[in-house]
């Protein structure tokens, strides 16, 4: 597939006879994906430096101090998995257990809608962003 195809066609590749995405889905996913990243890794770096107002409201959350580390680890690696596009689809569903706990945790101490549901946004943005950059997830979910 030549360059002009490539800008005739709006489909990009990154290897030669894989399906192609439009540049625009490319993009917009990337964005997603880099953007729901951003924030995990914000969030397993506060876990892992564990600030006052983290290891409070882990605490409250009914988990010990002394998991607030091991919480934070699992974050970084399921991220870091999620951001490598070979490894991507298994980060995202590792990223969606350790937020399904989230959104458990929340239910189990009945903290309020936008703290149950803020989690499932979070999962939705990281699925979206996959879905839109990644061929073989489209590919395997139009079975």
């Amino acid at each position: 597939m030549t360059a002009q195809t490539i800008a005739n066609s709006e489909t990009f590749s990154t290897h030669p006879g894989q399906k192609t995405i439009s540049r625009t889905q490319l993009w917009i996913g990337r964005v997603l994906s880099w953007l729901a990243a951003a924030f995990f890794l914000m969030d397993a770096g506060m876990k892992l430096v564990k600030p006052p107002f983290v290891v409070q409201a882990t605490v409250q959350l009914g988990y010990p101090e002394s998991c607030i580390i091991g919480l934070g680890v699992a974050l970084l690696l399921s991220t870091l998995l999620y951001l490598i596009p070979r490894t991507a689809i298994f980060g995202a569903v590792l990223l969606t257990g350790y937020l399904g706990g989230a959104v458990a945790a929340n239910v189990r101490i009945s903290s309020g809608w936008f703290n149950m549901l803020f989690p499932v946004v979070f999962a939705s943005i990281a699925w979206t962003g996959l879905y839109l950059r990644d061929w073989r997830l489209k590919t395997f979910l139009a079975r």
